[in-house]
């Protein structure tokens, strides 16, 4: 996983770069809230462009990843998604509620 900081647009972009199962979920919560916390960004993207799969635990990081940016009055979205992963986030319904860009 990588992660970058841009100030001038004070966004956080996390690139993700694999499958994300309850184990990788925890790692990236816990390692994306550190960094939320230091930088407060205005919004947070994160880069599923390697990631070919996905189960519950990563639906429920990203949902705790949204709420957090929220309560800091910002934003979160989702970029370069597969179409596998695609299908589980529509079928949860995040996509109702955080921007998803191809």
């Amino acid at each position: 996983m990588k992660i970058s900081y841009q100030k001038e647009d004070k966004q956080l972009l996390v690139e993700i770069t694999e499958e994300i199962d309850h184990h990788v979920a925890e790692k990236i919560r816990r390692k994306v809230d550190d960094e939320i916390t230091r930088y407060m960004p205005r919004k947070t993207i994160f880069d599923f462009s390697r990631v070919s799969f996905m189960d519950s635990a990563g639906i429920g990081m990203i949902i705790g990843r949204y709420k957090m940016m929220k309560l800091i009055g910002g934003s979160l979205e989702i970029i370069n998604i597969s179409q596998t992963v695609r299908r589980i986030l529509e079928m949860s319904g995040i996509n109702k509620i955080i921007p998803m860009a191809s």
